[in-house]
């Protein structure tokens, strides 16, 4: 068990520091809104490139230094704790430097048994990750606070300390001399290796995330990550489990069942693409152990070059899907992740072709070790899966709890940010405060799909929904190439339609068009986030597609939407006319990017909301009354003076009071001539 525990905890390091380079890295050119130079310091992930000096290999192997790398990656992992953003990114890609170093040094020792126990210790770290993630609602603990990561450096340093006071554990074995006729193609290996690593981090590096890829409208969402996030921890297990079999792992025949599955979750809906995914993650994690056992017979420094270089390739590609619009070259990546999936199955071939001649795994190894890793691991699953279940549990009792029986309710819109705040730092915790404190019924959250591995694989949906006991439309999928846009609805919605908004030449643009039963009342939503605001033919489009759907609704309506338009322009007056809506505040001419519109609907406040350094953009709410009967009256008089209105329509006194301009604030309160009230 001393084995286990210590192996486990190196390996959920190592995953740690590999999966948080590529989010702290986009933190730049997502608040510069192009390539900011910053994307260098991936390089670091080349540091193996140095065991290819004479002498170095064998140094690093020696104890005592593999010791003095452990720890330094361990200490890396402070980094969480730096006192600015960039300090943070040198630190942590130094720490991630140094981990592919150990990587590169335990996988290519001549005793194999080290090899198969550093192997070992990475499926162990995935597991432990994976499970840990369901347990903090899809966040990497070690990075989710300072306590936290705290604990982790400091099992980090004990582990650390053991695993090199334990090295006598390892029986040293003779080495076997191989055929050089049927040693691997270390550049197939190598390009196969990258492609492993890119694919088990984009699809299986959260276990929500195939979920994520799949989903549609209400009410046949399709699977959502609780429960289902379930099964796809067993399918990774499973993988392990037939890894114990060659002829399986080597097989074309399974390679071919592996791409199948994953050009189903490309193309397949809900259900469908969701068991594709399970297949994918049984394949995946099968190969593992294959490649890792012909990796470590190929030239270190170069293999681990190419293997990383191939894993940054990929992880640049797919970022070039989404954001082509403000990337040179992002004509030719729209939309291509069909090609990123070729590519990755096309290297895992080349690897297997490569591997063509291995019949056994990490020969020469003790079976002993087998069974007593198998049952660790279906430990490690068993915890993650009783994280599925509370979970489930706990949602279940928040959603089904009785809600107020009432005609007003609020709305809010907010460009979140990836639920990253302005220092690169995780703002969920404060920004949950922050929406519970608005006290919202329904709110739009746009630029919220995190569900990539350059976001951090994580689902802004799920946390904030389970936090705040609402329910979650998201939309568009993952794989539909966008930035994202969710709802949260402290009602039942009843049915839901995500869209792709016409974008012949610019940034893809998703909307979702959501009714909501309030108290016994359908109410529709239609919340976007439209294109930037130099793509004016997209533009003109997507406000005559939005218009549209506010033509049509046969509910009463409220727009939510980030339209990069100034009020009265050409898009404002497309939806406001031919949308039939109107302007919760239409004296309010200082705006640029989000409004809220309505029809059918009496209106009672609007407030600006300043945001805190969570977000690069303010909250903006809306009050409104459901009316009674057709012949209502909607209220025409503002009011700024809280004494005038009715307390049960006041915004929460907690953002302060009416501001007339710019709010500069540490924290969030009301600015920009709010709040307002409308009166008879």
């Amino acid at each position: 068990m001393r084995a286990l525990f210590r192996e486990t905890v190196d390996g959920f390091i190592f995953w740690s520091l590999f999966q948080a380079l590529a989010p702290m890295i986009w933190f730049y050119p997502l608040n510069d809104l192009e390539i900011s130079g910053y994307e260098a310091f991936a390089g670091f992930w080349f540091l193996p490139i140095i065991c290819g000096i004479p002498g170095v290999l064998p140094l690093f192997q020696n104890k005592w230094m593999t010791l003095i790398l452990r720890l330094i990656s361990v200490g890396c992992l402070s980094s969480f704790q730096a006192p600015s953003t960039l300090s943070r990114l040198i630190i942590l890609a130094a720490g991630a430097g140094v981990s592919m170093l150990v990587f590169t040094v335990q996988l290519s020792h001549k005793n194999k048994q080290t090899c198969y126990f550093y192997y070992r210790s990475l499926i162990f770290g995935l597991f432990a990750l994976l499970s840990s993630r369901i347990w903090c609602l899809t966040f990497i603990p070690t990075w989710w606070s300072n306590n936290a990561n705290s604990i982790v450096i400091a099992l980090g340093v004990i582990v650390s300390l053991d695993l090199f006071i334990s090295h006598e554990d390892v029986k040293p074995t003779k080495g076997v001399s191989e055929d050089p006729s049927k040693c691997p193609n270390w550049l197939f290996l190598s390009l196969g290796m990258g492609s492993l690593l890119f694919c088990t981090h984009w699809c299986f590096g959260e276990v929500s995330i195939i979920t994520r890829w799949v989903v549609k409208g209400y009410p046949d969402a399709g699977p959502g990550p609780v429960p289902w996030g379930a099964p796809v921890l067993v399918a990774l297990l499973v993988g392990v489990f037939l890894s114990d079999y060659p002829g399986i792992s080597g097989s074309y025949l399974w390679w071919l069942v592996g791409s199948g599955a994953f050009a189903g979750l490309y193309y397949l809906p809900t259900w469908q693409g969701y068991g594709a995914g399970l297949v994918l993650g049984v394949y995946i994690l099968t190969i593992w152990p294959r490649l890792i056992h012909s990796f470590s017979k190929c030239p270190p420094a170069r293999s681990a070059f190419v293997t990383m270089a191939t894993y940054i390739c990929q992880v640049l590609f797919s970022v070039w899907t989404v954001a082509y619009n403000f990337v040179p070259g992002g004509v030719y990546t729209r939309e291509a992740t069909n090609y990123l999936i070729l590519s990755v199955m096309f290297f895992i071939l080349l690897a297997l072709i490569a591997d063509r001649h291995t019949t056994e795994l990490f020969t020469g190894i003790e079976l002993c070790h087998r069974q007593s890793s198998k049952m660790w691991l279906v430990i490690l699953v068993l915890i993650g899966l009783s994280g599925i279940g509370y979970r489930h549990k706990l949602l279940s009792e928040k959603l089904s709890a009785p809600k107020p029986s009432t005609k007003q309710f609020s709305s809010a819109i907010w460009t979140y940010h990836f639920g990253y705040d302005n220092r690169g730092w995780p703002s969920l915790e404060r920004s949950a405060d922050f929406l519970n404190k608005t006290e919202a019924d329904v709110i739009t959250l746009l630029e919220s799909d995190a569900s990539k591995t350059f976001l951090g694989n994580n689902d802004l949906g799920t946390w904030l929904g389970e936090k705040l006991g609402m329910y979650v439309d998201f939309g568009v999928s993952t794989r539909d190439h966008t930035w994202g846009n969710l709802i949260l609805s402290k009602y039942p919605i009843i049915k839901s339609v995500p869209h792709m908004l016409p974008s012949p030449h610019g940034e893809l643009a998703p909307a979702i068009t959501t009714t909501v039963n309030i108290s016994g009342t359908p109410v529709d939503f239609v919340v976007t986030h439209m294109g930037n605001d130099r793509d004016v033919i997209d533009r003109k489009l997507q406000a005559e597609y939005l218009a549209k759907e506010l033509r049509n609704s046969d509910n009463p309506v409220v727009f939510m939407g980030y339209v990069t338009s100034a009020p009265f322009s050409r898009d404002y007056i497309e939806l406001i006319r031919n949308g039939n809506v109107k302007d919760i505040d239409s004296s309010d001419h200082d705006r640029w990017c989000e409004y809220i519109m309505y029809r059918g609907l009496v209106r009672l406040g609007y407030a600006r909301i300043t945001h805190g350094g969570l977000s690069d953009t303010e909250l903006q709410m809306a009050k409104f009354q459901i009316p009674d009967n057709k012949n209502y009256k909607d209220n025409s008089r503002t009011e700024t003076r809280t004494k005038k209105v009715d307390r049960k329509i006041l915004f929460n006194s907690y953002f302060g009071s009416f501001f007339p301009s710019h709010g500069y604030f540490e924290d969030h309160g009301f600015h920009m001539s709010t709040p307002k009230y409308f009166l008879p």
